[in-house]
């Protein structure tokens, strides 16, 4: 249970780090896009569909999360050559200057409100402790 609590928690503070100027109002929450990007990474090549009955995303969060993807230049979709009907999702081999932006965006001032300190010291140890953890738990972690 603390484990979930704990994922939840840091899944917040990701939230509340990500940088949203210039993107506009958009149709799906960054929390459903960010949960199409990892289940993308995982399963490379794959359909809204598939997505869908992977995360438990209704197919139109899929979809539409898919579009803001597009939009911020993160992934291609192609018509399946084996099955005309089917559209082929694929993160973009070049990464876009909105997930540069994204992946360069500090997360210390929202680590701080959360950890409800201004000590710089205690952000930046925290920071380490989250980046030793990710290496060990992400895998094939993009820095």
């Amino acid at each position: 249970m603390e484990l979930f609590l704990l994922g939840r928690a840091l899944m917040k503070i990701g939230e509340e780090a990500m940088p949203t100027e210039g993107i506009g109002d958009q149709p799906t929450s960054m929390r459903t896009v960010l949960i199409v990007v990892s289940d993308l990474r995982a399963h490379p090549d794959t359909t809204v569909g598939e997505i869908a009955a992977r995360t438990g995303l209704p197919q139109s969060a899929v979809s539409a999360a898919i579009a803001r993807l597009r939009t911020a230049g993160a992934v291609t979709t192609v018509t399946d050559p084996r099955d005309r009907r089917r559209t082929i999702i694929r993160e973009t081999p070049e990464v876009s200057e909105r997930v540069t932006r994204v992946r360069d965006t500090p997360i210390d001032h929202a680590l701080a409100a959360a950890l409800r300190t201004d000590d710089p010291e205690h952000v930046r140890k925290t920071v380490a402790t989250l980046e030793a953890l990710a290496d060990e738990l992400i895998p094939d972690r993009r820095t």
